[in-house]
């Protein structure tokens, strides 16, 4: 164990010199030995680190500039340092930044309220990342249905999709499709179902007087951008409300304008009782989540039924607050509906050799390549051109830009792709 009394060489170095002036002595190479030497290996990143992100931009140790088509997973929906909720963020912190749940805050409540409204539901279940919002609506739709529909102790099901993806807590694997995300993690919680994703019929099938919920994603981002046949949504919460079944969305990946809506569901007449909220909710700044629904369903805790000690805190409701600004003022759903397109209809017009299909939505979209090209080299010319961004399942690369782009943008995105094939299969 390191010593009590005596300061390392590092921390001096720290302390002394600065926490910024050693980060930014850091080369690449030395930043990716560290994080494989210290850091465990539950991530394999592409080689590079970023130093600097400002709008769509982002640029590496060595000075290079990528167009990030990543965007933290959807995370950074408003674009790299956002000024708006920065700025709020700087102000926020002059003043508070967490308390706890064991007193209220103004900022919280003003949150609560933003939140509820901007998604038109009734009440909110602040936490931190997706994820927790996930497990914030199982235990939400569990006690509904022991509580208000009657379902016999320790007996309720929860419906969920193939080829899901919902976090990485041992709750949420255990449910999942994905062989790599079980392995050695067992045994997991029982009560769930899977179906296949967009099949309406076998989700009828699976119904039974235990079934408490249906919890799906509109489109399947991490699963490479897989969109439910038309009319699936608004048949799904047609079942589920003849059956008295709770209709959880997961709009952490496809909420706040991604799609080109508000929320992925609004494409049809797909109204949820729960929704699950991340990412994009905390501006690029931090991360926030919550999950939001009906009063009646959001109502069966109590307290201490659940918790979290940094979910709602003061910094995140006011960054959270600013990041639904931003998209507001901004109608970054109507820019995200056009550009999206726009995005499509260019990688249409590219050379097909190694494209498989090209499907998305607003600015969510996925390029799947052939079986037997060589994604790894695709990547790299993606690299090469200047285009950050990184394959999903079934040889799909994503292009989730910040939702401020123009046209402009949007058309060198495309030419930049389009020379990165060209290089890939030449």
């Amino acid at each position: 164990m390191a010593s009590t009394t005596k300061k390392s060489t590092f921390w001096e170095n720290v302390i002394e010199r600065g926490i910024r002036t050693v980060v930014d002595e850091m080369s690449t190479s030395e930043c990716i030995d560290l994080t494989l030497q210290y850091g465990s290996h539950n991530y394999k990143p592409i080689p590079i680190a970023i130093k600097t992100g400002v709008g769509a931009w982002v640029t590496d140790v060595e000075g290079k500039e990528y167009i990030d088509c990543v965007g933290s997973y959807s995370a950074v929906a408003q674009g790299h340092l956002c000024e708006s909720i920065v700025r709020a963020a700087r102000q926020q912190m002059d003043v508070l930044t967490l308390t706890s749940r064991a007193v209220y805050t103004r900022e919280m409540a003003l949150f609560l309220k933003a939140v509820c409204d901007y998604t038109g539901t009734e009440m909110a279940c602040p936490m931190n990342t997706g994820a927790e919002a996930v497990e914030t609506a199982i235990k939400l739709a569990r006690k509904w249905a022991y509580t208000v529909k009657g379902v016999p102790k320790d007996k309720a099901e929860i419906i969920v999709a193939e080829e899901n993806f919902h976090g990485r807590t041992t709750t949420v694997v255990g449910f999942s499709s994905e062989p790599n995300y079980k392995e050695g993690f067992g045994p997991f919680t029982p009560g769930f179902i899977l179906v296949p994703f967009g099949n309406i019929e076998a989700v009828a099938a699976k119904i039974t007087p235990n079934t408490a919920a249906v919890m799906m994603e509109p489109i399947q981002a991490e699963g490479g951008i897989l969109i439910p046949p038309d009319g699936f949504m608004a048949d799904l919460r047609k079942l589920c409300t003849k059956n008295n079944v709770l209709l959880i969305w997961d709009e952490i990946q496809t909420g706040f304008c991604r799609t080109g809506k508000r929320f992925a569901w609004q494409h049809e007449d797909s109204e949820p009782d729960l929704m699950c909220l991340g990412k994009a909710l905390g501006g690029g700044i931090m991360p926030v989540a919550a999950t939001v629904g009906r009063r009646e369903v959001m109502d069966v805790f109590r307290p201490g039924d659940h918790g979290s000690t940094f979910g709602g805190n003061p910094l995140a409701s006011v960054i959270a607050i600013a990041a639904m600004a931003e998209l507001e003022s901004r109608d970054l759903a109507e820019n995200s509906a056009v550009m999206g397109q726009r995005m499509i209809d260019g990688f249409r017009q590219l050379d097909q050799t190694m494209i498989e299909d090209i499907r998305g939505r607003g600015l969510l979209v996925g390029l799947e390549v052939k079986k037997g090209y060589d994604d790894a080299r695709l990547q790299q010319a993606f690299l090469d051109e200047g285009i950050l961004t990184k394959e999903t399942r079934h040889r799909t690369f994503r292009f989730a830009t910040p939702l401020t782009v123009d046209a402009a943008l949007v058309d060198e995105v495309v030419a930049r792709v389009g020379r990165a094939i060209k290089t890939a299969t030449t």
